[in-house]
């Protein structure tokens, strides 16, 4: 169910990307500000467009999709922590435990290089 809507919520993303970008810019974006045309047409409204209902369409069942994944992913959720995750376990600490993370597999394999060693050869 959750891959449906997933496919589903990209569609849309995609749909209403390219339905924005198929519109008209009547009020010429930001660079009506600078003087480059516009001509004051900013507090007039321009009446509604079939794109421009598609674009509210679209925007409304993105919205609806998102939710719907939150809410998916809501009832999936385990219950615990990450912290919890985390411990050597997966689930609840044990008792007998120091509660540490055991970082020994995030670190870099030892050097082989003695640190006596210059690193730059001498030239004798």
């Amino acid at each position: 169910m959750e891959n449906v809507v997933l496919i589903i919520h990209l569609l849309l993303a995609l749909a209403l990307i390219g339905v924005v970008l198929l519109q008209r810019s009547d009020s010429g974006g930001l660079g009506a500000m600078g003087g480059g045309g516009g001509g004051g047409s900013i507090s007039t409204r321009s009446a509604a467009t079939g794109l421009g209902k598609l674009t509210w369409i679209l925007a409304i069942a993105f919205i609806c999709t998102s939710l719907t994944l939150t809410v998916i992913a809501a009832q999936n959720a385990s219950g615990s922590s990450i912290m919890d995750r985390l411990t050597r376990g997966g689930g609840a600490p044990a008792e007998d435990s120091t509660n540490e993370i055991d970082t020994d597999g995030l670190l870099p394999p030892p050097s082989t290089i003695d640190p006596n060693t210059p690193l730059v050869p001498r030239a004798d």
